[in-house]
């Protein structure tokens, strides 16, 4: 075959730079609707999902219930093997009978007579002692004899009070008494209590995580437990985004179990405080249209509705330079002001018409 001519490769190389230069993709600006949204994902919890912890180490000596079953706010779970704690409570209960002011009756009737004796001797001295005086007065019996029932009145008199001031103070020993072993019964009691493990809300038991003999404790969750019928989403947010999401925005939603179908939520909390490893925040949705059933910890995908716009004038973000020019069919570098963006399209407010011609930059 003859070698082809240099003016020849000359020609075809132009002819080819010409057939790429026809293939440039462009685009005119349409009118259209636009959404602008946050991407978050997360899972479905039920309302009041928690996980149960117990409030004492020990090791399970009964599961009162099963997945799936529903409960009422105050239903014991699980209990756990409580024999010290219920020596603890007996002997808190016998030391609370024994320290009870009635049965330290005794010891106050004593005190009580001890008064009544007193009270009597104190009167009797008394009496001599006006009969001293008035004798003293018409010069009969000696000085001595006076001072002397003087003396013994005193000393009557301070006995009595005395005798009031032993029987006051026992009482307040006893009562204090009485009261602090109550009080000792009270906690036993409680601390008792806390080897049964019970529900903190109505709900239904969705997970049971341990079983019968093994060792818990207050670190160790046992079951999850959450609302019967109520889920909610629980989604997170990147933190360039969390500033543009409010409480009452519109969330559209996939799940992994309703393929190709697409529910609403709205958003009703966000959480302040940032995740620190994932650089996230939570933002709590309910849902406002409900699959069929659901179920704790699916997975989900959302967007959350910032604004939306309807008539605005949209270039495929794809077409943007640098995030704020355009190309012009005759390849002028054009400035653009631009709104709302969604993943696919972007506002131009300002800069060209519907009628301008755009060329797709090369990247």
């Amino acid at each position: 075959m003859a070698p082809m001519k240099p003016y020849f490769l000359i020609t075809l190389m132009l002819f080819l730079l010409a057939a790429c230069s026809g293939k440039e993709e462009k685009t005119q600006p349409t009118v259209a609707d636009i959404t602008e949204s946050v991407y978050a994902s997360g899972v479905v919890k039920s309302r009041s999902q928690y996980q149960v912890f117990p409030t004492v180490s020990g090791v399970i000596l009964d599961i009162l219930v099963t997945e799936g079953d529903v409960v009422k706010k105050g239903d014991p779970l699980f209990r756990l093997d409580n024999e010290a704690a219920r020596l603890s409570t007996e002997n808190a209960r016998i030391a609370a009978e024994y320290a009870r002011v009635s049965a330290n009756s005794e010891k106050l009737n004593e005190l009580r007579a001890a008064i009544d004796l007193a009270r009597s001797k104190k009167a009797n001295d008394s009496l001599l002692l006006v009969r001293q005086r008035n004798l003293w007065a018409n010069q009969i019996g000696t000085k001595v004899q006076l001072e002397q029932l003087e003396l013994n009145y005193k000393n009557s008199a301070t006995a009595y009070k005395s005798a009031i001031l032993r029987y006051n103070d026992l009482k307040k020993q006893l009562d204090f008494a009485a009261r602090q072993s109550q009080k000792n019964l009270q906690i036993s009691e409680t601390l008792s209590e806390d080897y049964t493990i019970r529900s903190e809300t109505d709900g239904k038991v969705y997970s049971v995580l341990k079983e019968e003999g093994e060792l818990v404790s207050p670190q160790t969750p046992v079951a999850v437990v959450g609302d019967a019928d109520e889920f909610v989403l629980e989604l997170q947010v990147d933190e360039y985004d969390i500033a543009r999401v409010k409480p009452g925005q519109k969330v559209l939603l996939n799940l992994d179990s309703y393929k190709g179908q697409v529910f609403e939520g709205k958003v009703y909390k966000v959480n302040p405080a940032m995740n620190e490893r994932t650089r996230s925040f939570t933002v709590e949705a309910s849902f406002v249209t409900t699959p069929p059933a659901l179920f704790p910890n699916l997975t989900t995908e959302a967007n959350i509705l910032i604004q939306t716009k309807k008539d605005a004038l949209l270039i495929p973000r794809e077409y943007l330079v640098d995030g704020a020019f355009v190309l012009t069919e005759n390849e002028e570098k054009v400035p653009v002001k631009t709104g709302l963006k969604d993943y696919q399209k972007v506002e131009i407010l300002e800069g060209i018409t519907q009628e301008d011609v755009l060329l797709k930059p090369a990247r």
